[in-house]
């Protein structure tokens, strides 16, 4: 058990799924957009599901959640995790080495400063792995009890605040702050999921990836994310699920 995450092991059904996820996305990642010096795909929106969380037929299992889902995120990590890219700043860069990019979901880095503004509710994250792959794969890392940490500050900044509808509060500050309270009292842990694993994330919870330290695996690290929002700021601020 790790507090702020659930894991859904594989079974007959989720597994479909992932074949069929992992054979829909993989044409459409040729030639898709790679960083960090071609070692990830954001895959945003890629994988073509319905509504219900359908690929090709395949139904998602029930046991996730129920839709409507909009397209799933394929994020993809190849060897060599996380290259350099050429306008990439050696603290951003060691901060992605060192700290996995270790983030929160939906507070998004805006203007020259990079300042964090909440412009996506999600009311969870729930990441779903399409291949086999070998240890040391850039596993998913997480904060355990993070949640907790950030959950609190963020309703802190936001007390208050009229018009929380905008997005336009800065929280970049809160936000760093609590995220080192993080570092230092939550312990860190890797997630590894067999193909058909499943990971649900409180959207509160400190999350990264692990520089590869595994051997080739030509195909990468697949997982697709489901990050449905919430009704709103008061609803994400909330303590409950």
């Amino acid at each position: 058990m790790i507090a702020g995450v659930d894991i859904f092991a594989a079974d007959a059904a989720s597994l479909r799924w992932a074949e069929a996820a992992f054979a829909a996305s993989d044409p459409l990642l040729h030639g898709a957009e790679r960083r960090h010096g071609g070692t990830w795909a954001p895959g945003i929106d890629l994988l073509p599901n319905a509504s219900d969380g359908s690929v090709g037929g395949v139904p998602l299992p029930a046991r996730f959640g129920v839709g409507p889902w909009h397209r799933a995120q394929v994020s993809v990590v190849w060897p060599g995790y996380p290259a350099r890219d050429a306008d990439e700043g050696a603290a951003a860069h060691r901060f992605r080495r060192v700290r996995d990019a270790a983030h929160v979901d939906g507070l998004l880095p805006e203007g020259p400063e990079r300042r964090r503004h909440l412009r996506e509710p999600h009311a969870f994250i729930l990441g779903i792995a399409l291949n086999p792959v070998p240890d040391g794969a850039s596993p998913l890392v997480v904060w355990e009890g993070s949640h907790l940490v950030m959950g609190a500050a963020f309703r802190n900044v936001f007390e208050g605040v009229t018009d929380r509808s905008s997005g336009d509060l800065d929280v970049t500050d809160i936000y760093q702050s609590a995220r080192r309270e993080v570092f230092e009292t939550c312990p860190r842990r890797e997630v590894v999921l067999a193909p058909g694993a499943a990971v649900r994330l409180h959207r509160h919870l400190v999350h990264g990836v692990a520089p590869w330290a595994g051997p080739p695996c030509p195909e990468g690290r697949r997982i697709a994310y489901f990050r449905p929002l919430c009704e709103g700021v008061d609803d994400w601020l909330s303590t409950l699920e």
